[in-house]
């Protein structure tokens, strides 16, 4: 993993490359502050501390975070933990996220993170954009069924456990959205597809045993 932190006088901004598949909330949002085309392409004292945290938190994957000097500013996880289903693309997780291992261990705790679906990813469970090399194709379009229900207000964790060479088990309070924003699933426990071969997007129909699917 490969961490780059570009410190300012009011806010220190780390940014993980692994992580990126330049969704451009960044540039868009805050053109003065992320700039590709400069060196180093972060320049966090050439905007506000408040504008800065607000571009950053729309960042879907996690790529980047901040520390802020006033701890008003601290990001803090959205009360609801829900899952967005892409297009073509990963599933975009948002809450109070633990990402563990199937014997327990925590790998990382995020507010925000892009999680592969294709299954070609090279930084499993992550996404790192292997979906348009592979073109990978779901309209993510799932139509609300018996477990869409009203959205509830969440206080707790979502654990997201990507089982060895299956699915990513998710246990804790989380809501499901296809790509038109409608709820698909609300419940506490989902398995969702992360080989690419499911029937039944973004659910998992057993797929990655029929298609020999692999992780790390």
């Amino acid at each position: 993993m490969k961490v780059h932190e570009y410190k300012g006088k009011g806010i220190t901004i780390t940014y993980d490359v692994s992580r990126c598949i330049h969704a451009k909330e960044c540039v868009l949002g805050a053109p003065s502050v992320f700039n590709p085309a400069n060196k180093p392409w972060v320049s966090p004292d050439s905007g506000s501390p408040e504008r800065i945290a607000e571009v950053i938190v729309r960042c879907p994957t996690g790529a980047l975070h901040y520390q802020p000097a006033e701890t008003h500013l601290a990001e803090l996880p959205e009360p609801s933990n829900t899952v967005r289903v892409r297009p073509d693309g990963p599933l975009y997780v948002r809450g109070n996220v633990v990402i563990a291992t199937q014997a327990g261990e925590r790998v990382a705790s995020e507010t925000r993170v892009a999680l592969c679906r294709c299954g070609a990813s090279k930084n499993k469970p992550f996404c790192d954009n292997s979906h348009l090399a592979v073109a990978f194709k779901d309209p993510a379009m799932t139509i609300p069924g018996a477990k869409a229900q009203n959205e509830m207000v969440t206080s707790g964790k979502l654990h997201v456990i990507p089982t060895t060479n299956g699915p990513l088990h998710l246990q804790g309070q989380v809501t499901i959205r296809n790509a038109a924003g409608r709820v698909i699933f609300e419940g506490t426990e989902a398995w969702l597809c992360r080989c690419g071969g499911s029937g039944d997007k973004p659910f998992c129909d057993g797929g990655h045993a029929r298609n020999g699917f692999q992780s790390e």
